[in-house]
């Protein structure tokens, strides 16, 4: 969020710097209230603005036991998300897969669906049963691959996968340098996905060693571009939400010129 201070502020720096989506930053810990939240949706509607929430970074599921206090304070943290969700009217709940734990692959993605169950019967008692996006992480010997955060969302209807293309340039050693890996990134995500959602992308230059991601760069210092993004999207009948994690705004304006260079596809693209 471009400013803490009111839901007004907030909208209007957005849409000066032209914008249409944001997603709200609880990665370290949550800031807003939930009647902040319930004026912030209330000003994106007004203004076609799409919002989401991304947790915070403790709150993934697949814990070696559902109990004790990181697997309770990862649920609160995914409860709380949701109920901002709900609150604000934004599109989804982003978390992030979590980790191996020493577990094989099919062991660890079976635990996450399980815990999943689980919190949805706690949301949905809440009146907070709101989709989910889990997200592609960045390194490569870990949970959070695209197969792995495919095959979750395949197994749990309302949760959706959430392409970071940086993190997936990095563990490909920067592969992502033409259309065709985007393409085939988002066949994967288009075919779990209902017909009409967006597609949830994080985007940004990335540095990587050893195929796992070490930083976002500004645009242009790495080697990953937005162009190839755009020619891939043109070919889906489908619309995106473009998340930057860019360090900086001249990076994200710089991008989003990039998504909406093509008249053909910029209708259908909503970048923050």
């Amino acid at each position: 969020m471009p400013s803490r201070e009111s839901p007004e502020e907030a909208i209007d720096i957005l849409l000066r710097r032209g914008y249409d989506a944001c997603e709200i930053d609880f990665e370290s810990g949550f800031w807003m209230d939930y009647p902040f939240a319930e004026r912030l949706g209330e000003l994106a509607r007004e203004h076609d603005v799409a919002l989401s929430v991304h947790a915070p970074l403790f709150g993934f599921m697949g814990h070696l036991e559902a109990s004790g206090r990181k697997f309770t304070s990862a649920v609160g943290a995914l409860d709380r998300s949701a109920g901002i969700v709900a609150a604000s009217g934004a599109e989804l709940v982003v978390f992030h897969p979590g980790f191996l734990l020493g577990r094989s692959r099919d062991e660890a993605i079976a635990s996450v669906v399980e815990q999943l169950r689980t919190l949805r019967e706690r949301l949905e008692k809440k009146e907070r049963a709101v989709p989910f996006g889990i997200e592609v992480m960045g390194r490569v010997r870990d949970l959070g691959s695209v197969d792995d955060v495919v095959e979750i969302s395949r197994r749990v209807g309302w949760v959706r996968p959430v392409l970071d293309f940086a993190h997936m340039h990095a563990t490909s050693d920067g592969a992502f340098v033409d259309a065709d890996p985007f393409e085939d990134a988002l066949a994967l995500a288009d075919g779990v996905l209902e017909r009409g959602v967006p597609f949830h992308i994080h985007f940004s230059d990335i540095a990587f060693a050893n195929r796992n991601e070490t930083k976002h760069l500004p645009y242009g210092e790495g080697t990953l571009r937005a162009d190839p993004l755009r020619e891939a999207l043109s070919g889906f009948e489908r619309p995106a939400t473009v998340i930057s994690e860019s360090p900086d705004e001249e990076s994200t304006q710089a991008i989003r010129s990039a998504l909406f260079g093509s008249a053909g596809t910029s209708s259908a693209i909503r970048a923050s």
